[in-house]
């Protein structure tokens, strides 16, 4: 009768108190730059150790500069709290993974690729991406800085029990079509708001056939959708891509892990608070034309009309498309865009580099394009070596930048400027999200592969 969820949040639970929290046990803790300082400084105000600091890792991922990371960061507030991050894992004893660190990346590609994430945990982080972690088959999600000090001081969260919902996508995914168009498709069907209160469990053919890589990138955009949270059962692909990990389980301990993991799947007869199904057949490659990840269509399809809205609706409506210079009924195929960006922690990994190399190979990247290709992580950056994908992207006139969070946000160098459109791997579109005055358009690899090299909005599918 339980749900996936059910069975690791029941596992995890160490009081729950009448009409009100559940006293949450926290298997893993990551902390980055900047969401972690004041809970720092509050835990040395009360003058307290963090209760289990082997069960914390940190790391720099938003602020560090995707180039030159030898060099001391130039922007004074970045430095600031990276220098921070450092000083405060040393002086409570945690694991820190700086810049030029082997282990450094995006917190949320480093977890699942160094086997810090596994099935059945119970992951935290000051980062509303954390949901990443669920593709593992883990509940992880999101908090505040008051709630990464009670994690450091105890190990423990207070947390309200949410609803759950079950996402059955059906059948296969066609050509050009990713996890991300998953993603975003699912948006424009339910809304930024539709899950608001639910954690989701991923389920049917086309989640089952995604790749490691792909689950997480499906489980990252959960929040976007107002969940608290996504989650995939885990399975065989699961298991082979955690095996012989830095910090996964051997021998013994392998098997026992092994043997509890494969328990970790929602009962046939599990009810689900709410339960959705899609057909996979019904997705093409997405691409954004607004101001929020829901504002998404497929590639060939035109900007929606404000035909069945309430003046409220039209008015917020078409400010969206006001800021990003489109109009109703416009179709984007042809647009000229500025910039291109893969990478983030929704589509920095391997595979995703992979996807770009097969499209652009053989191909020059368009005169108008300023691409800023950025790795996830440095073990990706090793990978995309080892394969020679970089041999492949620079004959095609790009160039691979050092791991970090980069254009997915305005924190660091990594600017789009005002007035400019980019095409974007990232998770979110908001107004001056990738710097002020920005227009964004989220897209998958290949979608952004596919502008890349024609300097205009493209349908992949006619370049593959």
């Amino acid at each position: 009768m339980n749900t996936l969820f059910d069975k690791i949040w029941d596992a995890h639970v160490i009081t729950t108190v009448t009409d009100g929290p559940t006293q949450l046990y926290i298997d893993r803790l990551y902390c980055h730059e900047v969401t972690s300082p004041q809970a720092f400084d509050g835990m040395r105000s009360r003058g307290i150790k963090c209760f289990r600091p082997e069960k914390i890792y940190c790391m720099p991922d938003h602020n560090t500069p995707t180039h030159d990371q030898d060099k001391p960061i130039e922007d004074p507030i970045s430095k600031a709290q990276v220098d921070a991050l450092e000083k405060n894992a040393n002086e409570f004893g945690l694991t820190h993974y700086g810049m030029l660190n082997k282990r450094n990346g995006i917190i949320h590609v480093v977890g699942p690729e160094r086997g810090l994430t596994l099935p059945g945990m119970t992951i935290v982080c000051g980062d509303s991406h954390t949901s990443t972690h669920g593709a593992m088959g883990a509940i992880a999600f999101g908090i505040g800085t008051s709630e990464v000090e009670m994690v450091m001081a105890s190990q423990c969260i207070l947390q309200s029990r949410p609803k759950t919902m079950r996402i059955t996508v059906n059948g296969q995914l066609g050509k050009g079509v990713t996890a991300k168009d998953m993603a975003l498709y699912m948006m424009m069907k339910l809304t930024t708001a539709g899950a608001t209160g639910y954690f989701i469990e991923y389920a049917g053919e086309a989640v089952r056939s995604l790749s490691m890589e792909g689950r997480l990138t499906l489980c990252n955009l959960s929040i976007e959708m107002g969940a608290r949270g996504g989650m995939i059962a885990p399975d065989e692909i699961t298991f082979e891509y955690i095996y012989d990990r830095e910090n996964t389980p051997t021998g013994e301990a392998w098997e026992e892990s092994l043997a509890y993991w494969k328990t970790l799947k929602s009962d046939d007869d599990a009810t689900f608070d709410k339960e959705i199904e899609f057909n996979a057949a019904d997705i093409e490659p997405m691409i954004t034309y607004g101001t929020n990840p829901g504002m998404g269509m497929g590639i060939t399809e035109h900007i929606p009309t404000t035909i069945g809205m309430s003046d409220t609706e039209k008015t917020t409506y078409l400010k969206s498309l006001e800021y990003m210079g489109f109009v109703p009924d416009e179709c984007l195929l042809g647009k000229k865009v500025d910039y291109v960006f893969l990478g983030a922690c929704t589509n920095g990994r391997i595979e995703d580099f992979r996807a770009f190399a097969s499209l652009v190979k053989g191909h020059k990247k368009a005169d108008n394009i300023t691409a800023w290709l950025v790795p996830g992580s440095w073990m990706v950056d090793e990978q995309i070596r080892e394969e020679g994908i970089d041999e492949i992207l620079a004959e095609a006139g790009f160039e691979i930048r050092q791991p970090g969070c980069s254009a997915c946000l305005a924190m660091n160098d990594d600017k789009v400027p005002a007035g400019k459109y980019a095409v974007s791997t990232s998770n979110r579109n908001f107004e001056g999200r990738q710097g002020p005055g920005s227009r964004t358009l989220l897209a998958s690899p290949l979608v952004a592969a596919a502008a890349a090299i024609t300097g205009t909005i493209t349908d992949p599918r006619t370049l593959m």
